[in-house]
């Protein structure tokens, strides 16, 4: 009778210590049963939206469900973050990641969220440069010239940024203290293809700093100029553009572009994920287009990605202490 009631307490007990368990490892093995929602933080029609829309309908194909992008511009992408951290933790919320989320640690001080604490990485996408542009009236074809004509036009120069806290937003800053110039910034909260190239290529503002594949269709029509790319070696895509360091020392950006979710995903459902991503990257089709953007593919596991957030977020944070700017 006692070996009974001991084995009837012991089923007991392993039933209810897996009961909390057993629903989502259900759930991981049938996901995903409806469509998934791929958030992105900026404009339909700039870089992000793009590489966004192109990993979508790789996901897309490859999970045999939907994933529907939507944009929600503003804040430097926070606005995006807050939506999927306030999302349940059940794989049919993605967010698109970027550099902005480590600069906005830093940058923004009232956040309601902690972006390594509350959006688990799942995999990288790619990483590519920022490039330095003019429209065709700015009387400058390199960046020593620019920098003299801004020395010429102290605070007359305006430059266009998708909004504080954004990767040309602080590629721009950085370059204004460390050249020692003058210029104004003038934010496009909702994206650069909301306004900003047009108004660049007509002479409303001078110069920008953006992610490359937004422009570089652009540049190869020549309706914008390159000035410039930010990284420290020059990007296969643009061979004869050089580097801004290579007149300004010690200068370097980039941006780079990966998928999270909220914090508590199953893991089994985060390791489906980084198996697709990287499956897809490894597609011949869709690592063409992404070279033809500029892009260093950033295959590789949840915590590598967790390992690059870390970096850059440290990194963004010197960064903001050197040019001496925080949001408003």
């Amino acid at each position: 009778m006692k070996l009974f009631h001991r084995r009837q307490f012991l089923q007991l007990a392993a039933g209810t210590a897996a009961s909390p368990i057993v629903p989502w490892l259900a759930h991981a093995q049938t996901y995903p049963s409806r469509p998934v929602r791929f958030i992105a933080g900026f404009a339909a029609g700039g870089a992000v939206d793009i590489v966004a829309r192109l990993m979508g309908q790789r996901l897309s194909d490859q999970l045999g469900q939907p994933v529907v992008i939507e944009n929600r511009p503003g804040a430097g992408g926070n606005i995006a973050v807050d939506a999927v951290v306030n999302s349940a933790p059940d794989g049919y919320t993605l967010l698109f990641v970027g550099v902005n989320n480590a600069i906005s640690a830093t940058y923004y001080d009232n956040l309601k969220f902690n972006f390594i604490r509350d959006i688990a990485p799942v995999a990288g996408i790619m990483r590519l440069p920022n490039i330095m542009e003019v429209g065709p009236s700015v009387p400058a074809t390199a960046v020593p010239e620019f920098i003299a004509y801004a020395k010429a036009n102290p605070g007359k120069l305006s430059y266009a940024s998708p909004g504080g806290g954004t990767s040309p937003h602080m590629s721009a800053e950085l370059f204004r203290v460390l050249a020692q110039i003058d210029l104004v910034d003038v934010p496009y909260n909702r994206g650069m293809a909301t306004g900003a190239y047009a108004d660049l290529m007509t002479g409303k503002v001078h110069m920008a700093f953006d992610n490359l594949p937004g422009s570089i269709e652009l540049i190869r029509a020549g309706k914008l100029r390159a000035l410039a790319v930010t990284t420290m070696s020059r990007s296969p895509l643009l061979p004869n553009v050089p580097t801004v360091s290579e007149f300004v020392p010690g200068y370097e950006a980039s941006a780079w572009y990966g998928i999270g979710v909220p914090n508590g995903t199953p893991t089994e459902i985060v390791d489906r994920l980084n198996k697709e991503v990287n499956a897809g990257l490894a597609d011949v089709t869709l690592r063409a287009r992404l070279a033809d953007m500029g892009g260093q593919l950033l295959p590789g596991s949840p915590v590598d990605l967790a390992k690059l957030i870390g970096e850059e977020t440290e990194k963004w944070a010197k960064v903001i202490r050197i040019v001496n700017i925080k949001s408003e």
